[in-house]
């Protein structure tokens, strides 16, 4: 991966040379650093959900973090423009991105772990952000190539809900998606939406990695029995009559909520549960379906 140098005498910002660029050349090394950026990135990961209000940041967060205590190098953006909630359940809503000369420094959850979101530039949280299509775009342009994220293992994009601009964005620039993930509800409203998240990513060519069926009955906390809540099993029916894997249930637990809300994972903490039970056997999946993939990378084919 050549640097490109410009051939006049102002300062171009896209490729950091002595020269002035046309907005061809501009483009084109834009191309080139995010490129670099992602070549960094061994497996890129959408988390997405047909319709709002199924725990899928809340997966996100527990499936990232939960590699990376294992390990992992790990990223998660967070592509919700709009609504952009992974900073507070990771409890580093305090914290903000730096700048410097070639980019953006992410913040650091723990080592091993970094964050890029929209309420991390430390914009006033109650101002509504109000864009169209091509200004969201850019910013999720500027996530992947001006963020150091240096050399992960595994970059975790949670998307806002539905098949938007959002989800179009990330699949467009980084071409290379490793998989995605469908989080869903039992109920059978979400299971249609999760569906055309489904058709989403095959009219993408972004490989499925499964569907997550959350919110999926809840443990009583007094006599340890499953209440359907929600009904039960919808997800993983949806799996087989669309023909891609089912990587389990998540039960409801008000423990996952009162961890989110203090901005501590439920797979970090020392608590024993049905649902932190859920989430290991997830992360199993997920990084089991993945690795061959960068096997496959790694191996140059």
């Amino acid at each position: 991966m050549d640097e490109i140098k410009c051939d006049t005498n102002k300062p171009c910002e896209a490729c950091q040379s002595e020269g002035t660029c046309s907005n061809s050349q501009k483009e084109e090394h834009e191309r080139q650093r995010l490129k670099r950026r992602l070549f960094q990135i061994r497996r890129k990961v959408m988390v997405m959900s047909g319709k709002g209000g199924v725990g899928k940041s809340t997966v996100a967060i527990n499936l990232a973090a939960g590699l990376a205590l294992r390990g992992r190098t790990v990223g998660i953006l967070d592509a919700d423009i709009h609504g952009p909630n992974v900073p507070r359940m990771l409890g580093i809503d305090n914290l903000f991105l730096t700048g410097y000369a070639g980019g953006v420094e992410p913040v650091e959850v723990f080592k091993g772990f970094k964050a890029v979101s929209m309420a991390l530039f430390g914009q006033d949280p109650d101002k509504a952000i109000v864009w169209r299509g091509p200004l969201k775009h850019a910013a999720i342009k500027q996530f992947l190539a001006d963020v150091n994220w240096g050399d992960l293992d595994y970059l975790f994009i949670d998307l806002p809900p539905g098949t938007g601009d959002e989800p179009l964005s990330v699949a467009h620039l980084i071409e290379n998606v490793a998989g995605a993930i469908i989080v869903t509800t039992p109920q059978e409203v979400a299971l249609l939406d999760s569906r055309k998240a489904v058709d989403f990513s095959r009219q993408l060519r972004v490989p499925v990695l499964g569907i997550v069926e959350n919110m999926s009955g809840m443990i009583c906390p007094q006599c340890g029995a499953s209440i359907d809540l929600f009904k039960i099993g919808g997800g993983e029916k949806a799996a087989r009559e669309l023909r891609v894997p089912f990587l389990g249930r998540i039960p409801i637990d008000p423990l996952v909520v009162a961890q989110c809300d203090s901005g501590q994972p439920l797979i970090g903490t020392a608590s024993e549960s049905k649902a932190k039970e859920a989430f290991i056997h997830l992360i199993d999946k997920v990084h089991a379906a993945l690795e061959p993939i960068a096997q496959k990378a790694d191996a140059g084919t």
